[in-house]
């Protein structure tokens, strides 16, 4: 058990039966939020291990205006001022979330190399199969090659750099065909006009018309 703690005493503290942890454990029962939150808690893991919420490809208004506190409540830095008042998120329902939006801030978007730099450690599976169920593996996809940019430097890194870079390769092969922009929808035809002549290499790879480039990403560089 984690921390070295028994059976009995993991149960006592994440408020469940001996028998229904033993199932758990054993893959009989499905995790809810509720317990997963608790054993993040109690065990320090990382948000991570909270289920993602499967939402439809809708993009409510109020998400904009929530995601800069679920940034803050997975510890980004750019928004260490700011009190979660929300419950905590997994990571990649927070990336969805923000690549969802059709105009989104830029202290946003800065955030999500960062974001997926930090929690690559996981199954990314369900980040990659929503994406596309939403059409936004072009967005994810530059997304990821911003973040894995970022891993290549650090030895450290090693492994997560590893899974970002098949996961990159995965969404390239789905990639659309379709221009589209990271979140920035609203630009004018005379932007979009010298985004195609001036973009970058990785945002002309994933056909995005967008000016972000590495060294715009500053927080995650220290990932």
């Amino acid at each position: 058990m984690q921390h070295g703690w028994t059976q009995q005493t993991s149960s006592r503290r994440l408020g469940v039966s001996q028998s229904y942890l033993s199932m758990l454990e054993a893959g009989e029962r499905q995790l809810t939020r509720r317990l997963a939150k608790k054993m993040m808690d109690a065990y320090r893991l990382p948000p991570t291990v909270l289920p993602p919420v499967v939402k439809s490809p809708a993009r409510p208004r109020s998400a904009v205006r929530r995601l800069a506190e679920d940034l803050a409540a997975v510890g980004y830095p750019g928004f260490a001022y700011l009190k979660s008042r929300g419950r905590r998120r997994n990571p990649y329902e927070v990336v969805l979330t923000a690549l969802a939006q059709p105009n989104l801030e830029a202290r946003l978007v800065e955030a999500l190399p960062w974001l997926l730099a930090r929690y690559a450690d996981s199954d990314t599976r369900w980040l990659e199969d929503h994406a596309k169920i939403q059409g936004l593996q072009n967005r994810l996809g530059f997304v990821v090659t911003m973040a894995r940019h970022f891993g290549e430097k650090k030895p450290r890194r090693e492994d997560e750099t590893q899974v970002l870079a098949q996961l990159e390769e995965r969404l390239y092969r789905d990639r659309l065909a379709r221009e589209d922009t990271l979140c920035q929808e609203s630009m004018t035809p005379a932007e979009r006009r010298w985004l195609r002549r001036n973009r970058s290499p990785e945002a002309r790879k994933w056909n995005l018309l967008t000016h972000w480039m590495p060294e715009h990403f500053r927080y995650a560089q220290e990932a």
